[in-house]
């Protein structure tokens, strides 16, 4: 009621029109940018149902206006197709909203301090997950111990992980849990990070990690409908309309399946559990089928290496700041070379997290094994992350169709520290969106929540601007990598949607697609591009349901 009573003041409002037959369940009136090449704007959409009826011009979409028709009116600001999030955590990034954040900590004082505030809310044995802490915001950057948290957590197992997730900190209570002590060997794929005497510090790196994540208690069915829930209602609020879940867990895939069964989902979902378990996921996939258009099991996703603040990133030379590495193989090659020619022998879609140059190298090597082997299909291989490339790595990308899905966000941050790990030579071929899209390169972005916002619009301002989060790169990091706005919503749509194999019905606003819409408070190719970032997302649609609007009541 308060925003019918609001028409007619704000850009953007709601109302009812009383005139005309009743054609259209839903108008929407913008600056429309369709991501459609055979008609790139227009200046409305008309949905029924939860099918585009119409786009076009303002006038032509009014005559499908009658007396029942829900007519959002954005003015002169920009109504895109949905947002799509081509990487995501999403359980994960669902229970984040209510654990402790360390994210922003800029000290360890202030980490250790924020860890015991929260420690009081909780009841005593609880595990306190999430973190998301940044080492490299801190003076000297050194990495935190459990030393510094067991004083202030000693009645709850702590385990907190570094904003890129490739490592986390365990108090002593989730190390003893874990059986993680100085006897305890070297685990294959990650690092048990030691001090005096053999003792491990509480960082755990990459495959190490795995001792206390397998003695923390899977959510129950209630928590984690719960945790999609929040999750879903805050990507929503982002203009996310669908997302690539991955390294999804049963739990996770049990509660989308809930969710979707009790109509209760408002952002479609592509699951992709561990490639370890690509039998599992084979089978039952030739079981149930791979699901819908809101709810698919399409893959699975494996892992190359581990991250570079984590220093595990897989390089062919040491880090400079380190000698000693040159990153970590965090899955043998043997095994990505068998359980990938397994799985797409089992015809599913197979995605492979990489980032260090060799990682991705080595990748590609196996994709076109594969690929020989068993013969032309469209498979639609993917590269997650794709962050640092030889040239010659990004020319094998473009020819062989492999998708780069990338996350912008990640720029900001490494770009404030990345130039102490590699050599300046790397650092100008890091998050090359702009030469993977001159050799014809198909792009997907998101955003790894947890691991960094799930905040398309952060994204594109990234993407345009490649600015970094300390302010001293004002005409970008790397500018020559910046792209036009316009490229990269593409790479959050219609990029999106191919990398899902649903570019047939969503992606794109043209009549027949399904109806995901995101209505922005400013046109984002007509302000200056540092802006992007603060432009509030108005309303949002998926399925042609209004699913979240800006300050309603």
């Amino acid at each position: 009621m308060l925003l019918r009573r609001l028409a007619g003041l704000l850009p953007f409002a709601i109302a009812a029109c009383a005139s005309g037959a009743p054609k259209a369940d839903l108008v929407v009136y913008g600056r429309v940018w369709t991501g459609d090449s055979a008609q790139v704007w227009a200046g409305a959409v008309a949905v029924h149902a939860d099918t585009i009826l119409a786009v076009g011009d303002s006038t032509t979409i009014a005559a499908l206006v009658g007396p029942s028709t829900r007519v959002l009116n954005n003015g002169s600001a920009l109504v895109t197709p949905g947002f799509m999030d081509g990487h995501v955590h999403f359980l994960d990034g669902g229970a984040a909203v209510s654990r402790v954040n360390l994210r922003d900590a800029s000290t360890p004082a202030e980490f250790v301090g924020r860890l015991k505030a929260f420690a009081a809310t909780q009841p005593k044995g609880t595990w306190i997950l999430g973190g998301e802490w940044d080492h490299e915001a801190w003076p000297g950057a050194p990495l935190p111990t459990r030393a510094w948290i067991d004083s202030v957590t000693p009645d709850h197992p702590v385990f907190v992980s570094r904003l890129d997730g490739h490592m986390a900190v365990a108090n002593s209570v989730a190390l003893k849990l874990a059986r993680i002590d100085a006897l305890t060997p070297d685990i294959t794929g990650g690092t048990i990070v030691r001090g005096a005497e053999n003792v491990p510090t509480g960082v755990l790196k990459d495959a190490a990690q795995t001792p206390v994540y397998d003695v923390i208690p899977p959510p129950t069915a209630a928590e984690a409908d719960k945790m999609l829930a929040a999750g879903m209602q805050w990507a929503n609020a982002r203009g996310v309309t669908a997302v690539a879940s991955v390294s999804v867990t049963w739990p996770e895939a049990a509660a989308w399946r809930r969710a979707h069964d009790a109509g209760a989902q408002t952002v479609r979902a592509t699951l992709y559990p561990p490639l370890a378990n690509w039998k599992l996921v084979a089978d039952t996939v030739a079981k149930y089928g791979v699901g819908d258009d809101r709810l698919r099991l399409a893959g699975v996703k494996g892992y190359v290496d581990g991250s570079l603040g984590s220093t595990t990133a897989l390089f062919y030379e040491p880090y400079q700041d380190d000698k000693t590495t040159t990153g970590l193989l965090v899955t043998p090659e043997d095994s990505l070379r068998r359980w990938i020619g397994a799985a797409d022998s089992a015809k599913l879609q197979v995605i492979v997290h990489a980032i260090g140059e060799r990682a991705n190298g080595m990748l590609l090597d196996i994709f076109d094994s594969v690929t020989t082997a068993h013969g032309a299909r469209d498979r639609r291989f993917r590269i997650e992350h794709a962050q640092h490339l030889r040239a010659q790595d990004m020319d094998r990308i473009a020819t062989s169709g492999v998708i780069a899905s990338m996350q912008p966000y990640h720029l900001p941050d490494d770009g404030r520290w990345a130039f102490k790990r590699i050599r300046p030579d790397q650092v100008e071929r890091t998050y090359a969106f702009h030469s993977l899209l001159e050799r014809k390169a198909r792009l997907a972005f998101g955003s790894d929540w947890v691991v960094a916002p799930i905040e398309p619009l952060y994204g594109i301002w990234a993407a345009v601007t490649r600015r970094t989060n300390d302010g001293k790169h004002p005409e970008g990091w790397t500018p020559a990598e910046k792209i036009s706005v316009e490229d990269a919503l593409r790479a959050y749509t219609a990029g999106n949607a191919y990398a899902v194999f649903a570019d047939a019905t969503r992606g794109v606003l043209r009549r027949g697609a399904q109806a995901d819409l995101v209505l922005l408070g400013a046109d984002l190719t007509r302000i200056a591009p540092d802006g992007i970032k603060d432009v509030a997302v108005q309303a949002t649609i998926m399925g042609g349901k209004v699913v979240y609007i800006k300050d309603a009541k």
